[in-house]
């Protein structure tokens, strides 16, 4: 037992370090649907995402009998981009996987978790989630089709490794002429989108499968190239 924790420990922190996130709006996504850009040409108001006030940031929890050795994480995007149209009753949303950031302070705080990892832990941390967890390589964008907005919540489409799954998002939703703030913070389990949550030795140190995703998107009004 003895040789065994330090194993567990360098196995949960090891990978090769990527590159560092990117910032500004995420790239590879369509930015300028043709859908949107009719809906807005024909006079319906058009929201247009705006990366640097949207944040999605996710939870993650440790779990296994060793859980106390392990470190809770919150991996955020800063991304985000897509469109929102709300008299259409629809939005198309969409960031990417290796654009996300993982253990950023102010974060960790607001999730109330009081460690900092290193950043030696870090650099691990997302090198194992964008490596076997995620395979980012293979499913690298996280899209989400808002099909209506319900009493309270947003019915949406969420596609990530490949699984698409229909939730009731809880949300508070404010539109005026010129912006739309959507809050809220949802549960989600990653067994439900085919991940196997990563772990070690057995599950004695693992992360647990509920995620918990807190998100504030801001949406700003928007008019089509050559729009008057």
């Amino acid at each position: 037992m003895k040789r065994l924790v330090p194993m567990l420990l360098l196995l949960a922190s090891c990978g090769q370090p990527l590159a560092p996130p990117a910032r500004g709006p995420a790239t590879g996504l369509n930015a300028d649907p043709a859908s949107y850009r009719t809906a807005a040409a024909s006079g319906a108001a058009v929201y247009a995402v705006d990366s640097g006030a949207s944040l999605i940031a996710v939870t993650v929890r440790r779990a296994g009998l060793m859980a106390r050795l392990g470190h809770e994480h919150v991996v955020a995007s800063h991304t985000l981009a897509g469109f929102a149209a709300p008299g259409l009753g629809r939005a198309d949303l969409a960031f990417r996987l290796d654009a996300l950031t993982v253990d950023e302070p102010h974060l960790l705080r607001d999730a109330g978790i009081a460690t900092q990892p290193s950043p030696e832990a870090v650099a691990g941390t997302r090198s194992n989630m964008l490596g076997p967890v995620l395979d980012a390589q293979r499913y690298p964008v996280v899209s989400l089709h808002v099909e209506r907005p319900g009493d309270g919540a947003l019915q949406v489409a969420v596609t990530l490794h490949g699984v698409t799954r229909r939730l009731d998002l809880p949300a508070t939703v404010r539109v005026d002429a010129a912006t739309i703030v959507a809050d809220g913070t949802a549960r989600l389990k990653q067994t439900d989108f085919g991940i196997t949550p990563f772990s070690v030795g057995a599950g004695l140190l693992a992360v647990g499968d509920e995620l918990e995703v807190r998100y504030r998107i801001v949406a700003r009004r928007w008019k089509a190239p050559g729009q008057p």
